[in-house]
């Protein structure tokens, strides 16, 4: 993907996924990857903690929120987890 060099990096989206304890992946969206990550890792999350450890396996950044919120929607259907597992989780 490519990132305009006019996108502040403020205004960025990312879908990311993570992978558990338990081996199943977790998909969000954020603005503050950093952040979101470290709340994961804290146990802060209620959908992950239970699932600790987890690590970062990939992200995708966004300059449009609507596209990233879009995007994650997607990774979340059959096709979408068909997709990660074909090409991001092999």
């Amino acid at each position: 993907m490519c990132i305009s060099k006019y996108a502040k990096a403020d205004s960025m989206y990312y879908v990311y996924i993570l992978m558990t304890s338990r081996d199943k992946s977790y998909i969000g969206c954020t603005n503050n990857l950093k952040k979101r990550i470290e709340r994961h890792s804290k146990g802060y999350v209620s959908s992950t903690k239970n699932l600790l450890p987890v690590r970062l396996v990939s992200y995708f950044a966004f300059n449009d929120k609507n596209k990233a919120y879009s995007f994650e929607r997607y990774l979340k259907t059959g096709s979408g987890r068909i997709f990660l597992k074909k090409r991001i989780l092999n």
